[in-house]
């Protein structure tokens, strides 16, 4: 007989895959009853569900915050909004088209002020060097009075949101002569 077969059942368990697993410490002289074993089964399921718990949470709360990322943003122009609506009803209670003027430009302000308290800044190249990562070149004209590749018109403006573009601003660029 080999030791294995010769050592004591009661210090061997198998395990679910039938090895022979040595249940009892040596150093302190004690077993773990299947009570314990039990009990350290229910604890790692416990365990396991929680964790499960916190990715379905996490996973909640990431799908939220894109869901409602432009909440605060949104909340910021319903004003502006209302602004342009009141300057809409303004023809039909006057023929002032000066007070038609003023309600948009009051509304334009409150807009950018929104778009800047985002983090939006507006790129208005004219007279700068041309810049590939911020503007977008519509043509090419040749202009002795300014330096080639300087911004000499601006199609459309740009924006940056916290330093990224959004929209390059659509330019016309000078061309060496």
């Amino acid at each position: 007989m080999t030791e294995d077969e010769n050592a004591d059942p009661e210090e061997k368990n198998v395990n679910e895959k039938g090895a022979e697993v040595d249940l009892s410490t040596e150093e302190e002289g004690t077993r773990v009853t299947d009570g314990e074993i039990e009990a350290l089964k229910d604890q790692l399921l416990r365990t396991v569900a929680e964790s499960e718990n916190i990715r379905r949470r996490a996973s909640r709360d990431v799908e939220n915050a894109h869901k409602y990322a432009n909440e605060k943003l949104l909340e910021e122009l319903l004003p502006v909004l209302d602004s342009l609506e009141k300057a809409l009803e303004l023809p039909d209670q006057s023929d002032d088209a000066k007070a038609v003027l003023e309600g948009v430009e009051i509304s334009l302000r409150m807009f950018r002020e929104t778009l800047e308290r985002g983090g939006v800044v507006i790129v208005e190249p004219l007279g700068e060097p041309f810049d590939p990562s911020k503007h977008e070149a519509l043509a090419m004209v040749p202009n002795e009075e300014v330096e080639p590749n300087s911004v000499i018109e601006v199609v459309q403006k740009g924006y940056l949101l916290n330093e990224r573009v959004v929209r390059a601003a659509r330019v016309v660029v000078s061309a060496a002569t």
